[in-house]
């Protein structure tokens, strides 16, 4: 099939430019224009033709209360109102806000709830049948707790369109986060539901907040086996981080039987990122959305909820690794050697002048960055050597990290964790 000829009736796009309203001080990392540069760039390929965006309204307080509690939200609402009712140490210390990660700004509590309108109209579009898929590049908030802000997350967008989704007659969700930090957030939220599958992929918690993430997290009480975690080290290149995905996420979904996915798209997995340490380029960000769409198209007739998440490279990668997202969604595939208009690149430099320059280097004028995403299959235990331009001692701690969540969760599943076929 000829995914390029494919229209886009059959998929949404959710965007608003209120979006850009979820923006912290200039200097921190998750600046806005990230969105809107994914946007235009998006549309200067061509990816959007034809495409009517979806704009989305603020969650209401009884959506946000499926998740958070009501101290909470009115914390937010008047932290952002600039009425707080508590001194600012101990409105940080008990809800979060405030401090470096999470700083109050003026309308907080309305910039947040529309994020989370966001992936809950993407939600709701694929619930209803309207569409198979959607995406939302403004969600991913997904550290943010039912009682306090955490990691850049005010409320926790995906757990909220989880449990839209559990409200409306689906019961097993299989929620994938490919962020390089834990999706912590989600994991704790649905722990011990049996109705959710979360499987996070991710640096190891050794060496990344927010420190959780081991592959011994299994989830809990009736919920044991609903949770899988691939922590993987730092420096892992695209060719084994794709080995480890294809180790083990298909077979926890074949397992798991979904009916729909919900995907956390963060791409602070590039290697060049500020904030992370993993080495997967755009062309391996692109694979694992690829292999995300063929999941869903594979186990959950189609059904995919896509939405975004951590990158800080906001000008280099964020936008091309999400116009790559889009156009995965839309069945609208770029080739990885589409070059980006040059009067974009120059207009995406003007965007971003304001932006910290640790987060806002150059843009890059072609949709690839040449990296090489033939992974070689995880064979079990055999002491398969390393391909070229793989160490073996990387290969080695990928392959330990792989068996490692295996023998974790595979047993929960009646698979052989030893055997490359379950």
């Amino acid at each position: 099939m000829n995914r390029t000829a494919a229209a886009g009736p059959d998929a949404a796009v959710i965007w608003s430019e209120r979006f850009l309203d979820y923006r912290w001080i200039s200097s921190h990392p998750m600046n806005p224009c990230r969105l809107a540069l994914t946007m235009s760039l998006s549309r200067s390929l061509g990816v959007l033709d034809g495409i009517d965006p979806t704009a989305p309204v603020p969650a209401a307080d009884d959506l946000l209360h499926r998740v958070h509690t009501s101290a909470y939200v009115d914390a937010v609402r008047a932290a952002g109102a600039r009425v707080p009712a508590m001194p600012a140490a101990v409105l940080e210390r008990v809800f979060g806000l405030g401090g470096d990660d999470n700083p109050v700004y003026p309308g907080m509590h309305e910039a947040s709830a529309l994020l989370v309108g966001g992936s809950v109209a993407a939600a709701q579009a694929v619930a209803t049948g309207a569409v198979r898929r959607a995406v939302n590049i403004g969600g991913g908030m997904h550290h943010a707790m039912r009682g306090h802000a955490s990691g850049f997350c005010v409320y926790n967008d995906v757990a909220v369109a989880i449990r839209f989704l559990l409200d409306h007659g689906f019961d097993r969700i299989a929620y994938l986060d490919i962020d390089a930090h834990h999706g912590d957030g989600v994991q704790q939220e649905f722990v011990a539901d049996p109705r959710v599958l979360t499987v996070s992929l991710h640096q190891h918690p050794a060496t990344l907040w927010p420190g959780t993430g081991s592959s011994q997290e299994v989830g809990e009480g009736e919920g044991e086996g609903s949770a899988v975690n691939l922590p993987l080290m730092p420096g892992t290149p695209d060719r084994l981080w794709l080995r480890a995905f294809h180790a083990v996420v298909p077979s926890a979904l074949e397992h798991f039987r979904p009916q729909i996915l919900v995907s956390q798209c963060g791409v602070d997995t590039h290697r060049l990122d500020p904030l992370t340490d993993l080495s997967l380029t755009v062309d391996g960000q692109r694979a694992a959305f690829l292999a995300m769409r063929d999941l869903a198209d594979r186990y959950c007739d189609g059904r995919w909820v896509a939405v975004g998440g951590g990158g800080y490279g906001v000008v280099d990668v964020v936008p091309r690794v999400w116009t790559h997202l889009i156009a995965a969604v839309l069945d609208r595939d770029l080739d990885p050697q589409t070059p980006v208009d040059p009067q974009w690149c120059a207009a995406a430099s003007d965007r971003a002048a304001g932006v910290d320059a640790a987060y806002a280097r150059q843009p890059v004028p072609v949709m690839t960055d040449g990296g090489d995403v033939d992974h070689v299959p995880w064979d079990g235990d055999s002491g398969q050597e390393p391909p070229a331009g793989i160490s073996e001692s990387a290969q080695r701690s990928t392959d330990a990290a792989i068996l490692a969540t295996r023998r974790a969760v595979f047993p929960l599943y009646g698979l052989d964790p030893e055997d490359p076929r379950d």
